[in-house]
């Protein structure tokens, strides 16, 4: 098939991936304009753009679809379908509308579960045992248009970096199944019961809520790692836990219970096991301790 693919993160990277690898003709790649990155701030682009160019596909960074020449542009490549997986920008009417058999998208929950930006992450906030991806077709809600073929996997203690690059494979496969007989795949409207909403990820969201049980302080962990990264402050100092397990424990909740760090929390108590000081790598909890001397009854921040 004729495809133009629209993407920017390394969630959408096999998806482009697996759509060369079985033979469709890449008219266009779309992907988020270049964004300073790393120390120096250099220009950067997106791993899509970088994959992209290596196999030679043309790249298309628009800032907007909204503008009539671009729209317009988008037409003229005269697709049999637009296939998308976190692109990052709205897609107009005229857009939707342009190819054949229009826009697919790749999205990473089994919906109507978890629509809009941070679907896994909030799978595993919400203690979900299953999460997995949804081929669907594009309209003009959010995640709302119907859904042609979907995947789960189990969540069972994976962290988000894990679970999305899981979640990203699968979505390939299964978006390549569906392009190759689209007639097997009759569109199924989304049920209105049991829809739920992933919000963006605040960065304060991170913070360790130890008010809440040491289940729900553990997911936090796995939901934040590796963005925005899960932490709690402590001597001045944020530490950043990238691991942590939980622990039978009670006292006030925040309170250090003991020398391996063990943080009391509303009901039982978590203790990190790779944790990380501002500026330094990541260390497991025992070379970590070596150097950062905390004594039990210290209360956290």
């Amino acid at each position: 098939m004729r495809l133009a693919f629209m993407g920017t993160p390394d969630f959408a990277v096999p998806t482009l991936r697996a759509l060369v690898e079985a033979g469709h003709e890449i008219a266009a790649v779309y992907s988020q304009p270049p964004r300073p990155a790393h120390r120096g701030k250099k220009l950067t682009p997106s791993p899509v753009h970088q994959l992209a160019e290596e196999l030679g596909l043309e790249v298309r960074t628009p800032v907007s679809l909204k503008g009539e020449d671009e729209q317009a542009a988008f037409a003229a490549l005269e697709l049999d379908a637009c296939v998308v997986a976190a692109y990052g920008l709205i897609l107009p009417r005229a857009v939707l509308d342009a190819p054949r058999h229009g826009c697919l998208n790749v999205h990473g929950s089994l919906l109507p579960r978890w629509r809009g930006a941070a679907p896994v992450q909030r799978a595993i906030l919400a203690g979900d045992e299953f999460t997995g991806v949804t081929i669907m077709q594009m309209e003009a809600g959010l995640d709302t248009g119907p859904m042609l073929l979907k995947g789960e996997t189990p969540v069972s203690g994976k962290t988000a970096g894990v679970l999305t690059q899981e979640i990203a494979e699968l979505g390939a496969q299964l978006m390549v199944q569906v392009l190759g007989d689209l007639a097997a795949y009759p569109p199924v409207v989304q049920p209105d019961e049991g829809v739920t909403y992933a919000a963006k990820i605040d960065k304060a969201e991170a913070r360790l809520d130890v008010s809440q049980s040491a289940a729900q302080v553990e997911r936090q962990v796995r939901a934040f790692n590796p963005m925005p990264g899960a932490f709690f402050e402590l001597k001045g100092e944020r530490l950043r836990v990238h691991a942590a397990e939980m622990i039978a424990g009670s006292a006030e909740p925040g309170t250090i219970l003991d020398d391996q760090l063990t943080i009391a929390c509303a009901e039982g108590a978590i203790r990190p096991t790779i944790i990380q000081r501002a500026g330094r790598p990541a260390m497991p909890i025992e070379d970590f301790l070596r150097g950062f001397v905390v004594a039990p009854g210290t209360v956290i921040a």
